[in-house]
């Protein structure tokens, strides 16, 4: 039994990372070269794609070649390569030939019509380089062109592949009974093009490396200077005379003390450390937030250790991958939480731990799934990659949830709190409208989103269009920037909330700080309206679902942040002052 289990997770661990190169890129003089078909689709719904033989296109006369392997993360990304069945040898130049002819019936001409109407576009690849073409063009008087001829120019340097360049050329008019013939031809230069820099030539520096992006990133870091000498200079000047002040308390006599007017943080001392409301999915919120937390700063890293944008699929791969492996953070964490706050019932807060960011992905993916199926897209994910994922989650991230689970609750899950807390809770007394926690959740977002929001412009750009963002860097410092921005407000707004008397300041926290995603999330349904040109059900859906889960995602993260930095705040000043 466990021999098959671990059989079945070194299985999984394959599939996930099972390169998709059909060869090592090195090849012989007149060694085959597959060139790959992928999909077609609108230009103006880039996720909108269908496979590239649901138009009627022909396939070339070459019918058998080299096996291709799938990736998880290609099928997840909706990647469905076919042999084109032209065919292309290393170093091998032809000159104009025709490799199919297809001959336009009604349904055809109509197919033929329709894409180019709303300007399809193809995808292909040629040893794992992205090629791109147009399938027509509108003429004068209304009339739709088809391009027939595909002219291939291709780099190598020794034996390797360096460059594919691919031009559209002889129009041909689309009409009733027409036999279209597609022909083809290859030419092959030398070229100064290192392997390893190859994909240079799809990046777009001029775009993500413009002057307002750097100062975007520049105005973030002062912001974060500004933001932090101000709260460091308001705490601790408000905070020396809190202490003064109850310092002074401790030196009357109980008449003097009972006839003072106090207020202030120090007066909910016996219930600041009460455990939240809803413990079990509070903690489970706050496991998940250390593990998304620990995924995105893992895979940025990666990423710019190892260029993952690169290769098809692999930074999804490497997404799974580094979320399964790192599971006992989740466990660990959100365990000791609900440890420390009495609550008994772990095996279900582990449960809820280990499956509320999958449960959540899975539904709205079944969704947008469900319309992908529909439509015929691309993007419908495969059963079988459904059962991989499924299997991911039984047995690898549940087992390891579960781990770090025990590990937390064992480890760190006694409570150590400064202060003891009543047995009945004190009443919350009224304050001014300013001083509630809906106000304080509203307002918390809006520093942090101002920190990512020029980010989040060229996050969107690369996307949900022809952009390859690559620029990893920028977006671990950025990440950077919005924990800290993130800490500085809410300790800010948690000491407004527990100065009011106010010691719901958990829930409070967590929310103040994931209201940045609400402000994410108006800013995409601003960027769908006014930056792109999208249409359809199929794509407003799937725009509108990743969004929402980028938002939920980014939501999470940013509030488990607030709350650590909370967390410590609160347990610092009620550990320095003296408590009767």
């Amino acid at each position: 039994m466990i021999s098959s289990k671990l059989f079945l997770l070194c299985l999984l661990l394959l599939t996930v990372f099972v390169g998709g190169d059909e060869h090592n890129h090195i090849y012989e003089d007149n060694e085959e070269v597959v060139l790959w078909v992928n999909t077609v689709g609108p230009y103006h719904n880039r996720q909108e794609t269908y496979l590239y033989f649901s138009l009627p296109f022909c396939s070339g006369p070459k019918e058998t070649i080299s096996h291709y392997h799938e990736t998880l993360g290609e099928a997840l990304q909706g990647v469905e390569l076919e042999p084109s069945g032209i065919p292309i040898d290393f170093k091998g130049s032809i000159s104009t030939t025709p490799y199919c002819e297809v001959g336009l019936t009604e349904e055809k001409l109509k197919a033929f019509t329709y894409a180019v109407k709303n300007h399809y576009w193809y995808q292909m690849y040629l040893d794992d380089l992205p090629i791109w073409g147009v399938v027509g063009e509108i003429g004068e008087n209304n009339e739709y062109f088809i391009f027939t001829h595909k002219k291939f120019e291709i780099g190598f340097n020794g034996k390797q592949i360096v460059d594919v360049n691919l031009t559209s050329e002889n129009k041909v008019k689309l009409e009733d009974g027409a036999v279209i013939s597609f022909t083809y031809e290859v030419s092959w230069k030398g070229s100064a093009v290192k392997f390893e820099d190859r994909f240079d030539k799809y990046l777009d520096p001029n775009f993500f490396q413009h002057r307002i992006h750097w100062f975007s990133i520049f105005n973030s870091f002062m912001m974060v200077i500004f933001l932090v000498g101000l709260v460091s200079m308001i705490l601790m000047r408000t905070l020396r005379k809190d202490y003064a002040r109850y310092n002074k308390d401790e030196e009357m006599d109980d008449m003097e003390r009972d006839l003072g007017d106090e207020y202030g943080w120090k007066q909910v001392h016996g219930d600041v450390f009460r455990p939240s409301s809803h413990a079990t999915f509070f903690s489970a919120l706050i496991g998940s937030g250390y593990h998304i937390t620990v995924v995105t700063i893992s895979v940025i890293l990666l990423t710019i250790v190892g260029e993952l944008y690169t290769e098809r699929g692999s930074l999804i791969s490497t997404g799974i991958f580094v979320y399964a492996a790192t599971s006992p953070v989740n466990g660990y964490f959100g365990g000791s939480l609900y440890a420390r706050m009495g609550g008994k019932r772990w095996i279900r807060q582990m449960l809820v731990s280990a499956f509320l960011v999958p449960s959540v992905v899975c539904g709205t993916e079944f969704c947008i799934n469900f319309i992908a199926i529909y439509y015929h897209a691309s993007r419908a994910i495969p059963f079988g990659s459904m059962v991989a994922i499924t299997c991911i989650c039984l047995f690898i991230v549940l087992p390891l949830t579960l781990v770090g689970t025990v590990l937390g609750r064992n480890l760190s899950g006694q409570p150590d709190y400064p202060c003891r807390v009543n047995a009945v809770p004190r009443p919350i007394p009224e304050k001014k409208w300013f001083m509630e926690p809906a106000v304080i959740v509203a307002l918390g977002g809006i520093l942090p989103f101002g920190s990512i929001f020029i980010e989040m412009y060229f996050i969107f750009t690369s996307f949900w269009a022809y952009k390859i963002y690559y620029v990893y860097g920028f977006m671990l410092l950025v990440v950077l920037i919005l924990i800290v921005v993130t800490v500085c407000v809410t300790i800010v707004c948690t000491y407004f909330l527990l100065n009011a008397e106010d010691y719901r300041w958990q829930w409070t926290s967590f929310l103040s700080a994931a209201s940045t995603s609400g402000y994410v999330y108006l800013y995409a349904i601003y960027y769908f309206f006014f930056k792109t040109k999208m249409y359809g059900l199929f794509q407003t859906a799937f725009y509108f679902g990743y969004m929402a889960l980028f938002s939920l995602g980014l939501g999470v993260l940013c509030g488990t942040v607030g709350y650590i930095g909370s967390s410590l705040f609160v347990r610092k000043i009620y550990s320095t002052v003296k408590i009767d």
